[in-house]
């Protein structure tokens, strides 16, 4: 029975290094790399409060960009390996994204950076990896 893992992973070392885990420990695994975009962070940088979205496409487009360049640089890390890895890319809010996406999936495992690009080192265990930890129908490995 072939085990399907999810790794989510963004810009951040630790998520790079959760994949790189979950590659190396399991190698024979069915292994998705998956970024979420956050419609929070498109709006943040739109400036808008509450009316008009200046640019909003255009900054949309670089997210989608930028997630583009992520899930590529996860595929060639893993095939450095010798592991061949899928992608997917999700919108919406990371922690919920990432369970509901596990649960549509049927995936047996999450494999998460302790924290990201966001989690900052003042704290242990990133808001995200916590959320996850505690949410996740199936079980979940922590990378530090």
């Amino acid at each position: 029975m072939s085990k399907r893992i999810v790794v989510p992973i963004d810009d951040s070392d630790r998520s790079v290094d959760a994949l790189e885990f979950a590659v190396d420990e399991f190698p024979d695994a069915e292994i998705t790399a998956l970024h979420v975009l956050d419609p929070g962070d498109f709006y943040a940088a739109t400036g808008v409060d509450g009316g008009a979205m200046a640019n909003y496409e255009q900054i949309y487009e670089r997210h989608e960009q930028q997630a583009d360049r992520i899930l590529e640089d996860a595929v060639d890390l893993a095939a450095d390996r010798g592991v061949e890895i899928d992608t997917d890319r999700v919108i919406g809010g990371i922690s919920r994204s990432i369970v509901d996406y596990v649960e549509e999936h049927d995936a047996d495992q999450i494999v998460v950076g302790s924290h990201g690009r966001t989690g900052a080192s003042r704290i242990l265990l990133g808001s995200v990896a916590e959320t996850v930890a505690r949410r996740s129908p199936v079980p979940v490995t922590i990378v530090r």
